[in-house]
């Protein structure tokens, strides 16, 4: 069961699994990602909770038996390369991705039984581009989805996932492509890996499946049109119960493999809009699962930014603004409104 309103006297909460034996020299996706945040976890204010190890019954909700035997198997043998993105294992990396999940689990728990106002979960191995039948993307299982699938187990009618990683959720809208209680949005950069995320697709589920490609240095002004143009009629629509967020700080102007152009700022503000939004059709109920971001500076500033958003307090700019100019994004926000209705 799960707590039917929203108590702000009740405490943001945090999990924090940095799988520190889930590495591979010279990889993007490397503990170090983590390095500046985890000394200021204990100054935001915020619970941190026990995690535990995600069960078979919990990631079989999302993949495949096949799925997970061979990713065990595959971790048994020892670190290697298992795709082309390239996404590594070793012989931690089973153990670390299912306590990435157990991490996310326990975060919506809290916030469904009303132990908490919201949560963020920062796990890594991420997980959005996991699909169900194949780990791929750095992701080996996908957390949030697996927490989405628990939160309407546990008796939720609706719950919607906004993705503002800079990378398209291939994974997460595989596993909710045909199930209509489960809504899906991502903002990604266009022509990037994974290559999906086309506007056009999942004709079957227009306004309940939204991509919106955005190009190269798309950043703060962008964003903030996105939220009141996009996301905020997408919620509306939906009227979920929850509101699950991947997200992503690789969105930031200056990480190492992507090329958008996010400030800190622009993350605090995206964040806080989606906090508002939650507190508005949700009961406050929201919970942010880390992704991407290679730059462990602009992780550190990017969860402190979700930090402030969730516990309403004031937010400290780094003063980190991009130097690029933004693209006009009028016409293709005006074909995704058309698109979806919205």
């Amino acid at each position: 069961m799960f707590s039917a309103g929203y108590n702000r006297k009740m405490p943001t909460v945090f999990a924090f699994e940095p799988a520190p034996d889930h590495l591979y020299t010279g990889h993007p996706e490397h503990p170090d990602r983590l390095l500046q945040l985890q000394p200021l976890l204990a100054s935001v204010g915020a619970d941190r909770i026990e995690t535990r190890a995600a069960i078979h019954d919990e990631i079989t909700s999302i993949h495949s038996p096949a799925l997970i035997d061979s990713l065990e198997q595959a971790c048994s043998q020892g670190e290697a390369i298992i795709d082309l993105a390239p996404t590594f294992v070793t012989q931690a990396s089973f153990q670390s991705a299912l306590r990435a999940a157990g991490g996310t689990l326990e975060c919506v728990r809290h916030v469904l039984n009303g132990d908490a106002s919201n949560a963020f979960a920062i796990v890594r191995p991420p997980g959005h581009h996991a699909e169900p039948d194949r780990a791929m993307g750095f992701c080996l299982l996908n957390n949030t989805a697996i927490a989405a699938a628990s939160a309407l187990e546990s008796g939720l009618q609706r719950v919607a996932i906004v993705d503002y990683d800079a990378h398209h959720g291939n994974g997460t809208q595989a596993a909710f492509l045909g199930d209509p209680r489960v809504a899906y949005l991502s903002m990604h950069q266009w022509g990037i890996y994974p290559g999906t995320g086309w506007l056009e697709e999942a004709p079957h589920a227009r306004s309940r499946i939204v991509n919106m490609p955005l190009p190269a240095m798309s950043g703060d002004h962008t964003y903030e049109r996105v939220v009141d143009e996009i996301i905020r009629p997408f919620v509306h629509h939906f009227r979920p119960g929850l509101l699950l967020v991947s997200a992503g700080f690789d969105g930031h102007w200056n990480d190492p493999i992507t090329s958008l152009g996010l400030s800190t700022s622009g993350f605090h503000l995206l964040s806080q809009r989606l906090v508002e939004l939650a507190d508005e059709f949700c009961a406050g109920r929201i919970v942010f699962v880390l992704e991407g971001g290679y730059e462990p500076a602009n992780v550190a500033n990017g969860s402190s930014a979700v930090f402030a958003a969730l516990m309403h307090k004031p937010f400290t700019d780094p003063h980190d603004s991009s130097p690029h100019k933004e693209p006009d994004v009028s016409e293709r926000l005006a074909a995704i409104r058309a698109l979806h209705g919205f």
